[in-house]
């Protein structure tokens, strides 16, 4: 890169996971991208009560928010979602604990959360100066009161990584939320719920961090200080 470091991507993983699941399962992802960008991690604030995959009792399971009492189903329009304030001061924390940061990854809820961040970082909020997106089985809150996100088209470059065989966030809910964004980059896989590396996605991953280079964090995109 032309200022001798890789790109940096802030990771938020999926309901029920954490930043060392996420890690582990991003592994194939980060060979793929070595030299050209690094993943760094961050665990959601929530906790999930009930345990969850892989549960070792050292490590729970963690979620962004919730859409009922310590549930969470994407589909679910929830008339009273908790947490979502305290995950997004998390990311804005993570920022700038490991600035600079140039983009987030986001993972099932969190490229659901990732995609709010766009949207505020579009509107011109300054605890998220990132300048683009990648967001793997995201989907669009179906909350009323996340509303306001989605009420405009978001301006903020995104890559958009659809499963067709995805039985946890249907592939028509990932369309759908790249829908909401200007000029997104769609990237679909035959795979399921997972993040795919294989030779024609890491292609796109590269093809799509091309368009950035280090530095560039900080920019401003288009739209950006209108609210």
């Amino acid at each position: 890169m032309s200022e001798g470091r890789p790109l940096r991507l802030l990771g938020l993983h999926g309901y029920r996971q954490s930043e060392r699941r996420f890690r582990q399962r991003t592994g194939a992802l980060r060979k793929a991208l070595r030299g050209r960008a690094e993943l760094v991690m961050v665990s959601a604030p929530h906790s999930v009560p009930g345990g969850g995959e892989d549960d070792d009792g050292d490590d729970p399971p963690r979620g962004w928010w919730f859409s009922g009492p310590g549930t969470f189903e994407a589909a679910e329009v929830a008339a009273a979602p908790a947490g979502l304030e305290e995950s997004l001061s998390a990311v804005a924390a993570a920022l700038a604990e490991h600035g600079p940061v140039d983009g987030l990854l986001g993972f099932s809820q969190g490229a659901a959360l990732a995609a709010m961040v766009c949207a505020l970082r579009a509107r011109g909020d300054p605890r998220f100066p990132v300048a683009f997106a990648i967001l793997v089985a995201g989907f669009a809150s179906r909350a009323p009161a996340h509303g306001h996100f989605y009420r405009d088209p978001i301006a903020l470059p995104t890559l958009h990584v659809v499963g067709d065989a995805d039985a946890v966030i249907a592939a028509p809910l990932s369309r759908e939320l790249a829908q909401h964004f200007v000029e997104p980059v769609v990237l679909t896989h035959p795979g399921g719920h997972f993040v795919p590396a294989a030779a024609p996605q890491k292609k796109a991953y590269l093809d799509f961090l091309d368009r950035f280079c280090p530095g560039q964090g900080q920019a401003e995109p288009p739209g950006a200080g209108a609210v």
